[in-house]
């Protein structure tokens, strides 16, 4: 089966650090393009962080460079999304995905709830 499962969601206090992690199962992450994706409440979904394919670059909204980090485990066959300094703003729904590119994904993973309180 085919799948992107996503992990580590929860409640934390601002300017605290949440690490979310998505195991893909079917598909090898270093041959996609993988993202983390966010949507909060009455928003649309937003593109937060891209890691391309092996030997590509990454990529960050404006509101994250500097706080977040993504990262891929091969052996692991992981993305993971290291979020520091969170603000209340932060506060979504988090999405992995995966793609052929990076205006193309084509597989979501079912989304974890990370909550930043003041």
């Amino acid at each position: 089966q085919v799948q992107l499962v996503e992990s580590g969601g929860g409640l934390v206090q601002a300017g605290g650090s949440l690490r979310l992690s998505c195991a893909a199962s079917g598909r090898i992450v270093s041959r996609y393009t993988m993202g983390w994706f966010r949507q909060a409440p009455g928003k649309g979904r937003e593109a937060v962080a891209l890691i391309g394919s092996s030997g590509a670059g990454t990529n960050y909204a404006n509101s994250v460079k500097g706080r977040f980090a993504i990262s891929r485990d091969n052996a692991k066959n992981t993305v993971d999304l290291q979020m520091d300094s969170l603000k209340p703003e932060d506060t979504a729904v988090y999405y992995c995905a995966s793609g052929s590119t990076r205006n193309n994904f084509d597989l979501w993973g079912q989304g974890t709830q990370v909550t930043v309180s003041s």
